[in-house]
């Protein structure tokens, strides 16, 4: 890996695609770690001070949502699944188990390009805030530290739940909508795949309601969206 270059960690077994997304992405600017298989991947992602994962979901070895799964229990990195699968139920399963972003194959370069930039624009502005925290009724989000309260514990999050909190609540009670969430979350002319907002509004129930099933705090605008209400 080369030091001061903003890095990324293909792992990916297929070695047309591997081979296609790292010379694309060191066009770009990127230094780039390749693994093949999933053992190899996970012990490079510990290994290294990588700034976004790239994740192939069928790998040897380890699956990818299985390295998805271990790496998001112990780092925030932002993880992109590249997967041939199209079945909704694989897209859910990824980001469930904290992935990020979601690009099925075949894809193009530009395009997964852009979604990385877009991750690492999202990290760049977190470290810029003002650091003042946001409270909105029993919802506490502490931008410096990345944290999350509900009535007064700590709950973890990923950086995408962060992010969609956090745009939330900068104005409680407005009713945003689904395509103006994505852009802001992923800051790409790749808008991709609306329903994956709902799979994140999902997940941030299931830590930020007392009843998910029923929620009052982030709540669906029917035709419209999502808001977030202080409760």
């Amino acid at each position: 890996m080369q030091v001061g270059r903003t890095s990324v960690l293909v792992v990916d077994d297929d070695e047309a695609t591997c081979y296609a997304v790292e010379r694309a992405l060191r066009e770009a600017g990127f230094a780039v770690e390749t693994a093949s298989d999933g053992d190899e991947g996970l012990a490079a992602a510990r290994a290294g001070a990588h700034d976004v994962v790239v994740l192939d979901w069928l790998l040897p070895g380890l699956s990818g949502i299985e390295v998805c799964r271990r790496l998001r229990a112990e780092s925030a990195v932002p993880i992109i699944m590249l997967t041939a699968k199209g079945e909704e139920v694989d897209r859910v399963v990824g980001l469930e188990l904290g992935a990020d972003d979601y690009v099925p194959k075949p894809f193009s370069l530009a395009e997964l390009v852009s979604r990385v930039r877009a991750l690492l624009r999202r990290q760049e502005l977190e470290q810029h805030r003002d650091g003042q925290r946001v409270v909105v009724g029993g919802l506490v989000l502490d931008p410096v530290r990345h944290r999350i309260e509900v009535d007064g514990k700590q709950v973890h999050v990923t950086p995408t739940e962060f992010r969609l909190l956090a745009l939330l609540a900068s104005e409680p009670e407005r009713a945003f909508d689904r395509r103006e969430i994505i852009r802001h979350l992923w800051e790409s002319d790749f808008i991709g795949d609306l329903r994956n907002v709902n799979v994140h509004v999902r997940n941030l129930r299931r830590k930020i309601e007392r009843t998910p099933e029923a929620p009052e705090r982030l709540v669906s605008v029917p035709s419209v969206g999502y808001q977030l209400l202080p409760a």
